[in-house]
């Protein structure tokens, strides 16, 4: 379809056009209380197209499956009278990098084996007073990307996610407590049970409520506790913030800002995963990414509109949906020294990453809530803890309520104590636990 798109606005429209085609394939399973709840599969595909024309760009796109190219054509071209004049240059034709983004063993798997492996992960959990729940889902997508310059590329991937949340009611104390498997193919029997064992071990130290400290005090954010400490990071080294003038960061390249051992990159070429990809929605080839390189500040991310305002090259970030125009999106995050970790699991098992051990009094943070909400890339928050654990005597003592940790991510992130040895995927991002000193506790 994405030729006959083109073949039609290359006629159409005098500075050029690209486009992209993506059909989806969603399997899903969800377990509750022992029992499958819902099983079914839903299957999506649509195409979107852009042009320049008269120096304007117009996006269209379409999820009909017998839409008349000239139609999609009429759209974006009317799209482009009301839109904005960029100098949008479409990249020429370049080799691709090589990464492996389809599983046969994913793809190909039954119904039947996926709910085996959300019955395995269910029967890990089960204890008495606790409810369990889990979810399996399996994502098989063909993507296709072309422009009026001669670039073009496809590829097929697989994503699969495995989650469970065990939840316990005693009393007035409510306690969810989960965790996910994320990857490019099915998991493997040690991976489930690497799963549930961190579901295990966290609720086993949950049991227990313990009064919450007080003050600036050392604070180990988990893995998948430190979305308040990276959101503002990555959206202040986003090209489109920065042309805003609202980051943080724009004037500091080259500059050392974070501590020496911060450092972050973001990897399309990253084996295993599921954002992983040979090039980006916009037909350029995807490279790995420094963008801090310990604590000094490297790049930005950039699209094609965006590299083209700020006069810069695209860094093969452009993210693109049916409907909307490209936009900068990340695809793999790593904290830490770099590397291309792989895989869905982690190092050590220990909660903490064996940072808890120097604590004398303070908190260990897996999970925050209202994450998100606000001037996120100001850096500074103030977040109820969800599910946190007191630390006293380099020993975790039980679980907190009512408790709320407060700071500014930038300055943080200049005083790590330290960086666990328990790295591991948390959704896209790859990290280890971060001890970082100063963090405010209060009680609420």
């Amino acid at each position: 379809m994405i030729e006959q798109l083109l073949e039609r606005a290359r006629i159409r429209a005098d500075g050029g056009a690209d486009a992209l085609w993506r059909r989806v394939e969603r399997t899903a399973i969800a377990l509750e209380w022992g029992r499958l709840k819902a099983a079914g599969v839903t299957e999506e595909a649509g195409a979107n197209l852009r042009v320049r024309h008269r120096g304007r760009v117009g996006v269209a796109g379409t999820t009909a499956a017998d839409i008349a190219a000239d139609e999609l054509v009429g759209r974006a071209l009317a799209s482009a009278e009301l839109g904005e004049e960029l100098p949008l240059a479409f990249p020429v034709r370049a080799e691709l990098p090589h990464v492996t983004t389809f599983f046969d063993r994913a793809a190909g798997a039954p119904l039947d084996d996926l709910i085996a492996i959300g019955r395995s992960l269910l029967a890990r959990l089960e204890r008495e007073g606790c409810r369990v729940n889990v979810a399996v889902e399996r994502e098989i997508a063909e993507t296709r990307v072309a422009n009026s310059a001669g670039a073009a590329g496809e590829y097929r991937s697989t994503g699969v996610g495995v989650s469970a949340e065990v939840w316990r009611i005693a009393g007035d104390d409510v306690l969810a407590i989960g965790d996910v498997f994320e990857g490019a193919n099915l998991p493997s029997d040690d991976e489930v049970e690497a799963l549930a064992a961190s579901i295990n071990r966290r609720l086993d130290h949950a049991l227990r409520i313990v009064a919450p400290p007080a003050g600036a005090l050392p604070v180990v954010f988990t893995p998948a506790g430190l979305s308040a400490l990276m959101l503002p990071v990555t959206q202040a080294l986003s090209g489109k913030t920065v042309l805003q003038g609202i980051s943080p960061l724009g004037a500091k390249v080259g500059e050392r800002v974070f501590d020496a051992g911060f450092s972050l990159t973001d990897d399309p070429l990253c084996a295993g995963r599921a954002a992983s990809r040979p090039l980006d929605d916009e037909c350029v080839p995807s490279q790995t990414l420094v963008l801090v390189e310990r604590g000094v500040v490297r790049r930005f991310i950039y699209d094609l509109e965006t590299a083209a305002r700020a006069k810069m090259q695209s860094t093969g970030h452009g993210v693109r949906s049916v409907f909307g125009k490209p936009v900068p999106g990340y695809t793999n995050i790593i904290v830490g020294a770099g590397g291309r970790p792989t895989g869905g699991g982690g190092g050590s098992h220990d909660l903490g990453g064996g940072l808890l051990g120097d604590v004398k009094d303070g908190l260990l943070v897996d999970d925050l809530i209202g994450v998100g909400q606000g001037n996120v890339i100001g850096g500074a928050f103030s977040h109820p803890v969800a599910l946190a654990y007191r630390i006293e005597r380099g020993e975790i003592t039980g679980r907190v309520k009512d408790a709320a940790v407060a700071g500014n991510a930038y300055e943080l992130w200049r005083r790590v104590g330290g960086f666990g040895n328990d790295g591991r995927w948390a959704g896209s991002r790859w990290a280890p636990s971060v001890l970082l000193e100063g963090v405010s506790v209060a009680g609420r």
